[in-house]
């Protein structure tokens, strides 16, 4: 069971790498606006995230098997503390090895999501610019009530054409 548990954090490590790869290559398509390379990336990153949650759902299931096992621990015990109650030393240090280096991966690919969550907005507020220009929109000085922009149109063509 342990050895499932290694196997399944190295998994998701090599899983989290691939999101960190297509990220990469998400944050130069936004920046080129290369929309059909965009579509593509999102394809193959939805098919990876499907593979992350299953594996997920496989370590959160050895993690409750562990611990039914061990009267010691429960689900509220931390990782490295959980991990020390391996059987051997060896696996202890392939456990926290492995932990560790999925707590990275995971954190490098938080700081690229949201890296890339700015660009979109920022792509999102551009084009939002740009039709309100093509429609002869104009903000107000003022603000509406839930705190966001007050925008008026000229009819300059009819958006149901």
């Amino acid at each position: 069971m342990w050895q499932n548990l290694i196997e399944t954090l190295d998994k998701l490590g090599e899983i989290y790498d691939n999101l960190i790869t297509l990220g990469e290559k998400k944050h130069s398509a936004l920046v080129a606006i290369d929309m059909a390379g965009l579509s593509k990336i999102l394809d193959e990153e939805q098919l990876i995230t499907s593979k992350l949650q299953k594996l997920e759902q496989r370590r959160v299931e050895i993690l409750r098997d562990l611990s039914k096992s061990n009267t010691n621990l429960s689900e509220t015990t931390q990782a490295e503390d959980f991990y020390r109650s391996a059987p051997s030393r060896d696996v202890q240090e392939k456990l926290i090895q492995s932990h560790t280096r999925l707590s990275r991966t995971v954190e490098r690919a938080l700081k690229l999501r949201d890296q890339n969550q700015v660009l979109t907005r920022c792509a999102l507020d551009a084009v939002q610019g740009q039709l309100n220009k093509l429609s002869g929109a104009a903000v107000e000085p003022t603000y509406s009530g839930k705190g966001s922009d007050v925008v008026s149109h000229q009819k300059k063509f009819d958006f149901k054409a």
